[in-house]
């Protein structure tokens, strides 16, 4: 099952399909003219009886033509079944559509866009190539008018960099897609914020407060003026933990689990079943204390020090 990190990126790509095609154009891939992006359904199954189903489909459209077919995977652990999947995802989407198809697939670890970048042998002088982008290779997105173009790409470059040894420039990165993300609907806004300050490291994250406490600060004002006018300003300030609780989709209980069980599997480790079966079984006021302690917490077992 898809964990609510993988969904949160793919919804970056479905609010925004552009970033899909300028990610490509970053890794220097030529795209055929076209006039339309048109996303279609994801199931790629021609195959029997297995099913193929990628995470996010477009096309370039020419001229009511498809020209280019480009199938979007979010990938956040190595998985060996994909080497094989990925292939038949492509071979089928092109026979189906008749048009060139490419790979993209997007990573938030290293090691993940290292394991996924590799030529895949499909046999005697045929392999497969994927497009990949992770922490190495996504955009520095530190300029506002860059980031208010497309917000989705800000919010995955801030994503993407949250954890550089560059505090300076991880709180830059995240600051500008916050304040461009600001300036969306509310949804989306409350969405990117709180996936924008979970990705961070603790040092990038007191950067962004302290420099919004600062008068100083050259968003400040307008970062503010925007936030009192969605509510979220007050979040932003006590910080992550408060920021989750205020967010729509943080409304949802097993949506918030799921994030935690995420953040502490990536700062800790594989979760064991009995660790995960106590965050599920938690109690609303110890989930909010476990979001507050992993964000300061060297070991497993102080993060859930309120569950014990």
């Amino acid at each position: 099952m898809p964990s609510y990190l993988h969904e949160l990126l793919l919804a970056l790509f479905r609010n925004h399909p552009a970033s899909a095609t300028d990610l490509l154009r970053e890794l220097e891939v030529e795209l055929p003219e076209h006039d339309e992006l048109r996303t279609e359904a994801s199931d790629i199954n021609d195959l029997r009886p297995a099913e193929y189903r990628a995470d996010s489909v477009l096309f370039l459209v020419r001229e009511s033509q498809y020209v280019l077919g480009v199938i979007v995977e979010v990938q956040l652990g190595c998985d060996p079944d994909k080497p094989f999947a990925w292939p038949a995802y492509i071979a089928n989407l092109r026979a189906r559509h008749r048009c060139p198809v490419c790979l993209l697939v997007v990573t938030v670890e290293e090691s993940v866009s290292q394991w996924a970048g590799r030529l895949i042998d499909l046999g005697p002088g045929s392999q497969c190539r994927p497009f990949v982008v992770g922490p190495s290779n996504t955009p520095v997105v530190t300029e506002p008018e860059d980031a208010e173009k497309n917000v989705e790409l800000a919010v995955l470059s801030a994503i993407e960099h949250g954890q550089i040894s560059d505090t300076a420039l991880a709180a830059r990165i995240a600051s500008v897609a916050i304040v461009a993300s600001a300036g969306i609907d509310s949804e989306r806004c409350r969405l990117y914020h709180d996936l924008i300050l979970t990705s961070l490291a603790k040092n990038a994250r007191q950067t962004i407060e302290d420099t919004m406490n600062s008068p100083k600060h050259e968003f400040r004002d307008e970062t503010l003026r925007r936030w009192e006018a969605e509510g979220i300003a007050a979040g932003m300030a006590k910080g992550m933990a408060q920021g989750m609780a205020q967010g729509k989709v943080e409304g949802k209980a097993e949506g918030r689990i799921e994030l935690i069980l995420e953040l502490l599997a990536r700062r800790f480790g594989p979760l064991e079943d009995g660790i995960q079966t106590r965050v599920r079984c938690a109690q609303e006021a110890q989930l909010g204390a476990v979001t507050e302690q992993l964000l300061t917490a060297q070991t497993l077992e102080q993060a859930l020090g309120s569950l014990y």
